[in-house]
């Protein structure tokens, strides 16, 4: 495939995004003690809540390929650090839910913040139409990338 291609030219701009975001959460991580993993889970369990999405520990493993114990030690830390609270389901008592603790979503405002502003604002120089086509393509990449294989 040509390297200069549009196509190839936004495929390099998405892994330049993509490593600026992994820098920014190894950050976040870094200055709040928690593993990228511990990132990953609560970015998982925030998206699961704006969707409606009810969020056990299984759900979690799945989203982040880890198996049972790997999610039970995952969930305890982020528990034990007031991030993330255990909550047993109404409709079905032996299911448990995670929700994102309000201490979570402060710090991941304070630190996230600007730059989600950033984005926003240069979000706003492009008109309805051309923002669409970007959230299409954008969908298009997550639903390609999510059907890679696993090495």
């Amino acid at each position: 495939m040509d390297d200069r291609s549009l196509q190839m030219r936004l495929v390099h701009l998405l892994r330049a995004v993509t490593v600026e975001f992994d820098l920014l959460g190894a950050e976040f991580a870094a200055r709040n003690g928690l593993h990228p993993t511990d990132v990953r889970a609560l970015i998982h369990l925030l998206d699961a809540a704006r969707a409606g999405t009810r969020a056990t520990p299984g759900w979690l493993g799945e989203q982040l390929r880890l198996n049972s114990a790997g999610t039970t030690a995952l969930v305890d830390r982020l528990e034990r650090l007031g991030l993330v609270r255990r909550d047993r389901d109404t409709a079905d008592r032996r299911r448990v839910l995670l929700t994102v603790e309000d201490k979570a979503m402060d710090l991941g405002w304070t630190f996230f913040g600007p730059v989600i502003d950033d984005v926003v604002r240069a979000a706003e120089g492009f008109d309805e139409a051309e923002l669409e086509t970007v959230r299409r393509f954008l969908a298009a990449v997550v639903q390609a990338t999510g059907q890679a294989p696993n090495p």
